[in-house]
């Protein structure tokens, strides 16, 4: 099958002038303050609902550590992370302070329970098998923790945890999170 050759001319540059002039008035747009919302305080934004916590300013440095999967077994997607991916899954760990065994495919961590009571199992008891929780890095567990408890969030510990590796987790309740249980990880 011949695949039909075309010439670029002079007729796309009106498309290029008009790309220009889009992103230069999209710019000018994006450059203009915010007007402050009605029930605003100082700063332009909106004040907190009754009942939630003000919302958090995340050092920019955190960035995403992991994705995790719960599932009942490696198999269900083991394979087909690696395909998608590329990267090959690590040796089966235990961690025995959480009650599960994780392996890494890149920056996706499966977990399976290994005891029944715990929380991975209750888990996949009631909702199944899925995405469990998403991990951020800093270099500070500990620090980051008082100062998120100082604007109201919850975790599901009162101080760090051991993780694998040793490396020092925490996690924020979901019910301070909008649903979503948020780890903290520093690397040791």
């Amino acid at each position: 099958m011949d695949i039909p050759e075309f010439e670029v001319t002079q007729s796309c540059y009106p498309l290029r002038r008009l790309s220009h002039v889009f992103y230069t008035r999209r710019a000018a747009k994006l450059n203009t303050p915010r007007p402050a919302h009605p029930d605003s305080r100082a700063g332009g934004d909106p004040a907190p609902k009754a009942g939630r916590p003000t919302p958090v300013r995340l050092p920019a440095s955190l960035e995403l550590d992991h994705v995790a999967i719960a599932v009942r077994s490696f198999d269900e997607v083991q394979g087909l992370l690696e395909g998608l991916t590329g990267h090959a899954a690590t040796s089966p760990e235990r961690v025995e302070s959480q009650g599960v065994e994780i392996c890494f495919v890149g920056k996706v961590e499966l977990i399976r329970p290994v005891v029944p009571d715990g929380g991975v199992a209750r888990f996949l008891a009631r909702r199944g098998p899925g995405l469990h929780h998403i991990a951020y890095r800093t270099p500070d567990v500990a620090g980051l923790m008082r100062k998120l408890e100082a604007q109201g969030y919850r975790f599901t510990s009162d101080g760090p945890m051991t993780g694998r590796g040793g490396h020092r987790i925490a996690f924020m309740h979901p019910k301070s999170t909008g649903g979503v249980l948020v780890e903290l990880v520093e690397h040791g």
